[in-house]
């Protein structure tokens, strides 16, 4: 190797030669010029041995003022300078940067890719995972080696030493999915709070019923999906109620909010089957709020432009179970002073005309429709049935750059359409998980978030990881207009595709369907019905009677068990 290195030396110029071998860099250290080759001395695991020396590395890295005896830097896996404990949070750091900085010493770090899980601190954002190393206040290291070398350029060239309250250069909205929901529990204290000190711009709240008819915030009408109920002595309320779900759920209106508000939330994993798991730290912590304490908490935010008040199952709470959400939500933001002029808007988010239509009649809030499927087009006739009662539309990211097995195909007419009709366009969900991107976003979330927002020409990001898409547009790179880096320009969708050869090419996958006007048509809401009331389920063991329960599960035991078994996979 020595001789082949000495050869090709002679006609390529060579800018870096790095080796985990000692003896090897010794033996070529005086045939180049430092100033235009560096020897780099790459470490591998603590315990493993140089071959040459006999010694572990772990025993050269006491003695760095022999490294540089023969090399200008030194490669270390990142943990060497970030380590993480068993439990894959990190550390304090070393002093291995400022030490070799004094023997004199340049540091790269190794081991970063993009797609490979990381400590749980980054909350899988491969971007932070590098600022840490270039950008925490102590130290930075001089490079680093990558497999996604995007990542590093964006976080060196643009994101690197901003300022914390560095100015938006980007108007695009953010909102939240449930608060700051991949960090901690959906709709808790702790991911509103979160969302808010990330620099979201409207905080969100999926408005569900108590039994008691008491309006509180929660990602789901059933409450296995984000609580431990299941585990609790209310799962004997375990029921199908195909109206709402298919499937067993415990639905929170067979529930009083004292009973909802005494349960242990439980953190959303949606890439579990990945074993990719959110925050286990914190998997279990925060409290659930009502309507009334999350408009307390979101009104004398500063920070806030809005918040939006997500209304689904209206029909069926009314009809089956004498629940008006629509009459609890306006009269709590009445109650917390929304219903007057000020700094924060009122957005109203539902997948149902009628509701924003009785919205509509009773208020003058924002109203946002939200297309529940993936379209590949819209009618005109459905566009300006939506014009009539919206001022934005909620769709998901495949109805704006569908995939084909994950490749981006091309962009649809989906923005301009909507756009043309004076509709503001909302994109949901934003993840910083990299299987919850298309391959062309190089496992990056901020690639993927820069596609839509400078390529797609979205109007609104919606996320669970806020920090990540308000970061995006306080870059310094988005300043700069045509002289931006390429790698700050936008994916162009089919580019990767293109590269596939013939024999492995997915097959062809028909368009998605256009939105029609009889699915965005409803008839009215039905009146509110008066049902007697039932007992509280801490009352007995007896289930709810009448509309409450149209179809519970019939054996206890089985339906307990299957929501036990489907709690610990969630």
């Amino acid at each position: 190797m020595r001789s082949f290195v000495l050869s090709v030396s002679r006609k390529v110029v060579f800018s870096y030669i790095s080796s985990p071998e000692v003896g090897f860099l010794r033996s070529i250290a005086s045939r180049f010029n430092p100033k235009t080759t560096k020897l780099v001395f790459r470490f591998m695991g603590l315990s493993d041995v140089d071959p040459s020396t006999n010694r572990t590395y772990g025993s050269l890295l006491q003695n760095l003022t022999f490294i540089k005896t023969f090399a200008s830097g030194i490669l270390v896996p990142k943990g060497y300078i970030w380590p993480v404990d068993a439990t894959l949070y990190l550390q304090s750091h070393t002093s291995l940067v400022s030490d070799a900085h004094k023997a004199g010493l340049e540091v790269f770090a190794s081991d970063f890719v993009n797609d490979v899980p990381f400590s749980f601190n980054y909350s899988y954002d491969p971007l932070a995972e590098y600022l840490q190393f270039v950008d925490n206040g102590d130290f930075s290291v001089d490079g680093v080696l990558s497999d996604f070398p995007i990542t590093p350029f964006e976080a060196i060239g643009c994101f690197a030493h901003l300022a914390t309250n560095a100015t938006k250069k980007d108007k695009t909205l953010v909102i939240s999915k449930y608060g700051a929901s991949g960090d901690y529990p959906a709709c808790t204290d702790l991911a509103y709070n979160k969302a808010i000190s990330d620099g979201v711009d409207v905080l969100d709240c999926p408005v569900q019923m108590s039994k008691d008819g008491t309006p509180f915030c929660l990602n789901s009408i059933d409450l296995i999906e984000s609580t431990t109920v299941a585990q609790s002595s209310f799962s004997k309320f375990a029921m199908t109620i195909p109206e709402i779900k298919s499937g067993i759920g415990i639905f929170a209106f067979n529930l009083t909010w004292n009973d909802i508000k005494s349960l242990t939330p439980s953190i959303l994993n949606p890439f579990a089957k990945y074993r990719l798991f959110r925050n286990p730290r914190s998997k279990n912590a925060g409290t659930l709020l009502a309507l009334s304490d999350f408009l307390s908490l979101t009104k004398n935010q500063t920070s806030l432009s809005g918040v939006a008040i997500i209304v689904e199952n209206a029909a069926y709470l009314a009809d089956k179970q004498g629940l008006s959400v629509i009459d609890a939500v306006i009269g709590a933001l009445s109650k917390a002073g929304y219903d007057k002029p000020g700094s924060q808007k009122v957005y109203i988010q539902s997948t149902n005309s009628s509701v924003l239509l009785k919205f509509k009649e009773k208020t003058s809030y924002e109203l946002v429709y939200k297309i529940d499927e993936t379209i590949g087009d819209a009618a005109n006739a459905a566009v300006e049935d939506i014009k009539s009662f919206a001022s934005s539309v909620v769709v998901n990211k495949d109805s704006i750059i569908p995939n084909n097995d994950q490749f981006l195909t091309a962009y649809t007419n989906i923005v301009p359409k909507l756009k043309n009709a004076n509709l503001s366009v909302f994109v949901e969900t934003f993840s910083n998980e990299f299987v919850s991107q298309a391959w062309d976003f190089f496992s990056d979330a901020t690639v993927e978030i820069n596609t839509y927002i400078t390529g797609a020409q979205i109007d609104g990001i919606i996320t669970d990881f806020p920090k990540t898409a308000d970061r995006y547009r306080r870059n310094k790179c988005l300043g700069l207009g045509d002289n931006k880096p390429t790698y700050m320009e936008p994916v162009q969708p089919g580019s990767l595709f293109g590269l596939i050869t013939k024999e492995f090419l997915p097959p062809a996958e028909a368009p998605f369907p256009p939105l029609t006007e009889s699915e965005v048509a409803e008839p009215p809401l039905p009146p509110v019905a008066k049902i007697a009331p039932a007992s509280s389920p801490n009352a007995g063991t007896k289930s709810p009677q009448g509309n409450s329960q149209p179809k519970v599960t019939v054996c206890f035991f089985l339906s307990t068990l299957a929501v036990f078994i489907a709690s610990l996979l969630l």
